[in-house]
């Protein structure tokens, strides 16, 4: 499964470097952990349930808390009671704001921006499409 984004690079953002580097380090941090990768990975596909969460990575509950507490802290995940239980879910502008900022570093470099940041119209005139050939 392949699915293209559409990211929107941070132009002109009034932010200085130290500043931009104090906001990205936490969320990186957090997010720099298999098991936490793993839980990004499993609710990016849907919400889940702290025993969700078990059944599909087989750490326990007290774990699963563990890891999901500093996701919840730099807000890349959301919590949202159900019942007696609670509902876990990305969320997304949150999660975003790492990628947009690591494709904007990319792309300050000319072969970086060769590399990632293409345009739609970029990319086609500089990679056409093959031509069909009949075997």
């Amino acid at each position: 499964m392949s699915k293209e984004l559409d990211i929107r690079l941070l132009e002109g953002e009034e932010l200085s470097n130290w500043e931009r580097a104090r906001r990205l380090v936490p969320k990186l941090k957090a997010l720099a952990d298999e098991n936490r990768t793993i839980l990004c990975l499993l609710l990016a596909e849907r919400p889940h349930t702290v025993k969700e969460l078990q059944d599909a990575t087989g750490l326990n509950q007290t774990l699963i808390s563990h890891h999901l507490r500093p996701l919840r802290e730099q807000e890349l995940v959301k919590v949202m009671p159900r019942g007696r239980s609670n509902v876990y879910a990305l969320c997304c502008e949150e999660l975003g704001m790492p990628v947009r900022w690591l494709a904007s570093l990319a792309a300050m470099t000319p072969e970086g921006a060769k590399a990632c940041c293409l345009s739609k119209e970029d990319d086609k005139a500089t990679h056409p499409p093959e031509e069909a050939t009949d075997v």
